[in-house]
């Protein structure tokens, strides 16, 4: 594991927003963990995300890996999710498809129809690599 500094700069370089809306704190990378796995803190809008999953307060989810999954924020305030991925690799696609914001509760860019075009093709593009399957 890489020392606290190194840690700090790992996660001011993690927090970036992506096309979906969410903000996205990269905490643990898998360079900090030699692979095994990395932890991501999940800020989702109102109405952020795609497809509901159920899962109330304080709930645990747990996703088998390349399982699909979705989830919708369906509530009245911002959700937090806390997300680890094993094996790591996941923050490396959210950090080639998204856009960096200055801080987590910055709003997201303001993308033009194209923007959000390449965004979703950028995506496309790279979810083979990082072992992702998209629903758009």
């Amino acid at each position: 594991m890489q020392g606290l500094s190194d840690r700090t700069k790992a996660i001011d370089r993690g927090i970036l927003t992506r096309s979906a809306g969410g903000t996205y704190t990269i905490l643990v990378t898998g360079k900090d963990t030699g692979g095994r796995y990395c932890l991501i803190d999940m800020l989702i809008p109102l109405g952020g995300g795609p497809e509901p999953r159920r899962a109330g307060a304080g709930s645990t989810v747990n996703i088998p890996a390349n399982a699909p999954h979705a989830f919708k924020n369906i509530s009245d305030k911002p959700a937090r999710l806390l997300c680890m991925c094993l094996p790591a690799g996941q923050e490396e696609f959210f950090l080639a498809v998204g856009d960096p914001v200055d801080s987590r509760t910055a709003p997201p860019p303001k993308l033009s129809n194209d923007e959000r075009a390449e965004r979703i093709q950028r995506a496309r593009a790279l979810s083979a690599k990082y072992r992702t399957e998209l629903w758009v």
